[in-house]
């Protein structure tokens, strides 16, 4: 994972390369601009993943491309520091991404903040939203908006009155005063019931409330770690739910699920964890059964050596990509947050082989290509983002450092 080819095209409107696919012509490729800060490189933009297409996420064909700055989000100073746990809504003008830490305070307790993004390359508007209270710990946060824009948010406290972690549910009306206090003092009576499930009571949920709020009706899928499956149940209100059944016999840990529909049929996308290398997806047609585990990604190096939590960035149209915690350690107690992003595919044809092995991306739309310092003549391929289908080979062109891109057309 991680090893990719980059193009991109220059061409006029009315030049079509031979042997391009079909609708090749419809995208170009313009020179914008100049950034002396870019170094050795060139940035192209325009590149995110087009609208959710289930065929490319049921054959495993996808583009994945590491964020650089790497991590892209840290904690604050501070003597504990310890950021992972994101779930991201989209809003008017950008993101809003909660996540749980221990961003830079001095004790040891997981809490709930969030901070905003319009681009995914700098965060802003830091707020502490719930804080540990009668717990010593709340993490692992999921967060929905609904059709009125308000908020709900599942995650997980520990420990519950048996010493174990549970879900519980919050509320907000502007992702800012949750449950009517800011910040919110979490309570006993913030866990959440499952009707129908009898081991409920002594189940350890540790970060595995994923929430999905559709048609009126909150979805809550988890795991109790002995069972090795994640479970669904369903409520009105948030705070009580009815088992629903399996959704996946799995070990890993769900995270985050995400609803798309397509040619007016349902797809619904799950993201799983285990505390290890890798990240995995899953596709289901009905909400319920979802089917075989497919691989997001590996890590990219020791930093991000253990993957503790995943979330989906995304609109109603599209993936972007994720956002997930890791660290270096296995004592899982100094994670940071990174990016990967879905991405066109984008291949520099030079005479010697091609350009763009070490091409990194900068938030979910734009990506960054080395080149020599002399420049580097060839010519640009752009393939969507399953890789492999052609949207538009161009002529012959000269990249230098410092130059700015743009992909357009489509």
């Amino acid at each position: 994972m991680g090893v990719w080819r980059v193009a991109f095209v220059l061409f006029p409107l009315s030049w079509l390369a031979a042997g391009a696919s079909a609708g090749a012509e419809k995208w170009q490729m313009n020179k914008v601009s100049h950034d002396a800060n870019l170094g050795a490189r060139v940035e192209i933009r325009g590149v995110k993943a087009g609208a959710f297409d289930p065929a490319i996420w049921q054959a495993g064909t996808l583009h994945w491309v590491f964020n650089e700055p790497s991590p892209i989000l840290q904690p604050q100073e501070g003597k504990f520091r310890n950021i992972y746990a994101p779930s991201i809504i989209r809003e008017k003008d950008g993101w809003r991404v909660f996540y749980g830490a221990w961003d830079g305070v001095d004790t040891a307790n997981d809490r709930i903040y969030s901070r905003w993004t319009q681009d995914f390359i700098a965060f802003t508007d830091r707020r502490l939203l719930i804080d540990h209270g009668a717990f010593i710990h709340v993490c692992n946060c999921s967060a929905v908006r609904l059709p009125d824009g308000s908020y709900g948010l599942a995650a997980t406290v520990w420990k519950d009155p048996k010493g174990l972690n549970k879900p519980a549910f919050f509320s907000s009306p502007d992702a800012r005063v949750w449950n009517g206090s800011s910040p919110y003092q979490a309570r006993l009576s913030d866990i959440v019931l499952v009707d129908g499930y009898s081991p409920y009571a002594d189940a350890d949920i540790n970060g595995t409330n994923a929430l999905l709020h559709e048609d009126g009706v909150y979805r809550l899928y988890f795991n109790d770690v002995r069972f090795g499956k994640v479970l669904r149940a369903s409520g009105k209100d948030g705070r009580t739910f009815t088992l629903d059944g399996a959704s996946l016999s799995s070990g890993h840990g769900v995270n985050d699920v995400k609803k798309f529909v397509v040619g007016g049929r349902a797809w619904y996308l799950m993201a799983l964890h285990m505390n290890t290398d890798t990240l995995w997806y899953c596709l289901s047609s009905d909400g319920l059964r979802f089917g075989d585990e497919r691989e997001i990604t590996r890590n990219r190096d020791a930093d991000d050596r253990y993957m503790v939590a995943v979330g989906w960035v995304c609109d109603e149209a599209r993936v972007y990509g994720v956002l997930y915690g890791a660290g270096a350690v296995g004592q899982l107690n100094e994670n940071r947050i990174f990016a990967k992003w879905l991405q066109k595919r984008l291949v520099f044809q030079t005479a010697d082989g091609s350009l763009g092995d070490e091409a990194l991306a900068s938030g979910p739309d734009r990506v960054r290509l080395p080149v020599p310092p002399e420049g580097s003549q060839g010519r640009f391929e752009v393939y969507a983002e399953d890789g492999q289908t052609l949207l538009h080979r161009g002529p012959e062109v000269t990249l230098r450092p410092g130059e700015i891109w743009e992909l357009a057309g489509g």
